[in-house]
């Protein structure tokens, strides 16, 4: 089987513009996946529209691993996880972005207080 170096090429950069861990892709005759170690602890920076990102006072940006709709609540009507001015742990859990109807909890990288929220609630 020939596998078109196009098509890998393009998952590659697919994986680094919405950094994906993995990416699979089907022509009914051939499938090619490709994946990456993803190292947790850099940062990468986004526009906000592809990546959810909240800002702590130190400068560290806290961007979700996956793409999806943000919730900064655990369910509608409920305390949000965080506010600004609000001081968090690191491990703490800031959001949840739900993912092809999986919601994933993004946590806080490091201790800090909250300055900047770059999203809004149920923002996709």
């Amino acid at each position: 089987m020939k596998i078109d170096k196009k098509i890998i090429e393009e998952l590659v950069g697919y994986l680094k513009e919405f950094n994906l861990s993995e990416i699979e892709y089907a022509d009914g005759t051939r499938k090619v996946k490709v994946s990456r170690a993803m190292n947790n602890s850099s940062i990468i920076s986004a526009e906000v529209n592809k990546k959810k990102t909240i800002v702590e006072n130190n400068g560290t940006n806290v961007t979700s691993p996956i793409v999806g709709t943000a919730y900064l609540a655990p369910e509608p009507g409920a305390k949000k996880f965080v506010e600004i001015g609000q001081k968090v742990k690191k491990g703490q859990t800031i959001m949840i972005v739900e993912a092809m109807k999986t919601m994933n909890h993004v946590p806080s990288t490091e201790n800090g207080t909250v300055s900047k929220i770059f999203v809004k609630d149920g923002e996709p």
